[in-house]
C-alpha cells in the first residue's frame, strides 16, 4: 500500500480529520479530535514506511507474536499502540486496512456516548 491509499482510507472514516499537531513531519489522523493513526512523512519518503495504530492490549500482543513487522508503538504507549513497518513487505494490504479499522474503532469505543452518537448521525 502506498501513503495515498492509506490517507484516502483514513479520511473515508466518519468524523476523521488530518493535521500536523506535533511538527511538519508527523501526519496525524483523528476521529472527532482523538488520534487513531500517525505517519512519519520523512521516514515514508526515505523508504522506511510505517504507521502507528492503536490496538487492544491483548490483540497487540497477538499481532506482535505473529508478525515480525508489528512492534510496540514507536514513541507511543507500548501497551496501547503498535507500529506497523510496512516497508518490510510482510503485511498484506487487507490486514493493514483491518488494523486501521481496529484503531479507529478502539478510539471511538473510548469516547463518551455523546461523541459516539455524533458519528451515527
Amino acid at each position: 500500500m502506498n501513503i495515498e491509499q492509506i490517507r484516502d482510507f483514513c479520511l473515508s472514516k466518519k468524523g476523521t480529520s488530518e493535521d500536523f499537531p506535533f511538527d511538519e513531519d508527523t501526519l496525524v489522523f483523528k476521529v472527532l479530535g482523538k488520534m487513531f493513526a500517525l505517519i512519519s512523512l520523512k521516514k515514508w519518503e526515505s523508504g522506511e514506511a510505517a504507521i502507528n495504530l492503536k490496538a487492544d492490549p491483548e490483540y497487540s500482543e497477538e499481532l506482535r507474536a505473529s508478525h515480525n513487522s508489528i512492534r510496540p508503538g514507536f514513541h507511543m504507549s507500548k501497551k496501547h499502540w503498535n507500529t506497523l513497518y510496512l516497508h518490510e513487505g510482510e503485511l498484506q494490504p487487507q490486514l493493514i486496512l483491518d488494523l486501521i479499522n481496529h484503531s479507529y474503532d478502539m478510539v471511538v469505543k473510548g469516547m463518551p456516548k455523546k461523541l459516539r452518537d455524533q458519528l451515527k448521525q
